[in-house]
């Protein structure tokens, strides 16, 4: 716990700034073993690994101008949301900014525009929060590194990058690496940390790596219970201790299945996170319920057709009402023109997302 990247020396001299504007795009991702529980600062109770997508991503550009006399002073910030001032949104920011002003102290002597946008519907499930703060987070890394040169290699800029996005969400760290990437603690794999993820794509079979997954939109509105005030809940829970060694427990399973290319077990943990997920939250002290009727009846079709094809396709859910499918290329055929002729009268206005396993970040 020895690294927390607070460097007062971070500071410039105003005077000799340009105006400047660093641009990432940063894909969310959808765990297979979820986290659902922390502690600190953004400290997960367990661990979790997870798939980094592709087309559900967002694009955040970050404009810097000098500012004079302002080192006291709150940050200054201009926020835009699909071209568009979002008050909500911009609270979010600014309280993040002030919370790793630590990290980058030149942050009160800048004036901050900072824009963004998703390719997917935000705050409805399909965790927004990890591509827009993973991307906020490279985007400040890349202004230090600008200001500064101080994280020319890319493993540190990356290490940082995810411990930074952590602060702002816990899921975010893992949006900094291609393919997959496991965040959390554990003695099972190298170089695990509670502080940021990891990336894991070399260590499973080559079948995972071009994995698909269809994001279905049941619903396309904002969620009830934000993920924050979920995993709060998770502390009076007579369930979170059993949770939590359940999900070490899960991810022990897992590591095997990954690395031979065994689709058929990865696919039966991946669903049983997925439901025990929503299972926590109905049974936390204030019960919730974020799936809809059309998830359900997803769930069983998807289900009746494994059952009557044999193919390996998995359902997931984040903490929401959309539903992931998950199948290997090897199905990707079959798999699609089941969602087109049986799935998509379930979603809302027929929208999904044909998203795969990703390259991870794109600076742009």
């Amino acid at each position: 716990m020895a690294i927390d990247y607070q460097n007062p020396r971070l500071v410039v001299e105003t005077g000799k700034i340009e105006p400047g504007v660093v641009a990432w795009r940063s894909p969310s991702n959808l765990a297979i073993i979820k986290y659902w529980g922390k502690y600190g600062r953004q400290l997960p109770r367990n661990p979790s690994i997870s798939f980094t997508l592709e087309q559900a991503y967002t694009d955040t550009r970050l404009e810097y101008f000098p500012r004079n006399g302002a080192s006291s002073q709150p940050i200054e910030l201009e926020f835009y949301f699909d071209d568009r001032p979002n008050p909500a949104f911009a609270a979010k920011v600014q309280k993040f900014l002030e919370e790793v002003v630590d990290i980058f102290p030149f942050l009160r002597q800048l004036r901050l525009v900072i824009r963004s946008a998703n390719s997917f519907p935000h705050s409805s499930g399909i965790a927004s929060s990890a591509s827009s703060m993973s991307a906020l987070a490279l985007c400040l890394c890349s202004l230090e590194d600008d200001l500064f040169g101080t994280l020319g290699e890319d493993g540190a800029f990356r290490q940082k990058a995810s411990y930074v996005a952590r602060l702002g969400s816990g899921s975010a760290c893992r949006s900094i690496f291609a393919g997959l990437a496991e965040w959390g603690k554990t003695g099972e794999i190298s170089g695990s940390s509670d502080l940021y993820a990891i990336p894991f794509e070399e260590e499973v079979h080559e079948a995972f790596k071009t994995y698909h997954d269809a994001i279905l939109i049941v619903s396309k509105g904002e969620k009830s219970v934000s993920s924050r005030a979920g995993h709060a809940l998770m502390d009076d829970t007579l369930y979170a201790e059993n949770r939590y060694l359940q999900a070490r427990q899960r991810l022990h399973n897992l590591l095997g299945p990954l690395r031979t290319g065994d689709v058929e077990a990865f696919g039966k943990i991946l669903e049983a996170e997925a439901l025990t997920l929503h299972a926590l939250m109905m049974a936390s002290d204030t019960p919730y319920i974020l799936l809809k009727p059309n998830t359900l009846v997803l769930i069983d079709k998807v289900r009746d057709y494994r059952q009557s094809t044999g193919n390996p396709l998995y359902f997931s859910l984040d903490a929401g009402p959309n539903l992931h499918l998950f199948y290997p290329d090897a199905i990707r055929a079959q798999a699609e023109e089941f969602i087109q002729n049986e799935l998509l009268p379930y979603c809302e206005n027929g929208q999904w997302i044909a998203d795969r396993v990703g390259k991870g970040p794109l600076q742009l």
